[in-house]
């Protein structure tokens, strides 16, 4: 797999910042250990509660989804999570959404690396691409965003789990 951004790389400060605005953890594992909560598992991130756990392998992307995914999903599913975040199709959609715009709050990021790294590691999507997704098919997702409180109308994230 070619080289994607991770922890390590941008330092886990401005990550668990980022996270702690939405009253999300950011749990730092040592190196090589096993990642409680990952669904994907190896170094991929993973998610119990309102904790994201990651390892300085892990890859930005997947704990931006991770989190993306705890920050969207309703408390009732919140208060259950370990491992599977679940979810519908709409939401999942809105996931990628979030994540690549809090890729430009991340220093080192921004959403035209999201964007690569998505790409990378396999997210697919109808217009063969993350970005041309984004930039000519998401409509649906900001809409799912500013539906559920999480995006004002002009599409300024609202730091907030959705209720």
């Amino acid at each position: 797999m070619s080289a994607v951004l991770r922890l390590s790389d941008v330092g886990a400060e401005p990550v668990a910042a980022l996270l702690g605005r939405f009253g999300l953890h950011l749990e730092q594992l040592a190196a090589g250990v096993e990642i409680p909560g990952s669904y994907w598992h190896e170094e991929e991130a993973g998610i119990i509660g309102l904790n994201v756990l990651a390892r300085p392998d892990t890859p930005i992307h997947s704990i931006l989804h991770e989190s993306c995914h705890t920050i969207c999903m309703d408390d009732q599913r919140r208060q259950k999570l370990h491992t599977d975040a679940g979810g519908e199709t709409d939401e999942e959609d809105a996931v990628c959404y979030l994540q690549t715009l809090l890729a430009d709050l991340i220093p080192g990021m921004g959403r035209e690396r999201m964007w690569q790294d998505m790409d990378t590691w396999g997210y697919t999507f109808r217009l063969g691409s993350a970005a041309n997704w984004f930039r000519q098919d998401a409509e649906d997702a900001c809409a799912w965003l500013i539906r559920h409180g999480l995006l004002t109308t002009d599409g300024q994230i609202i730091f907030t789990l959705r209720h």
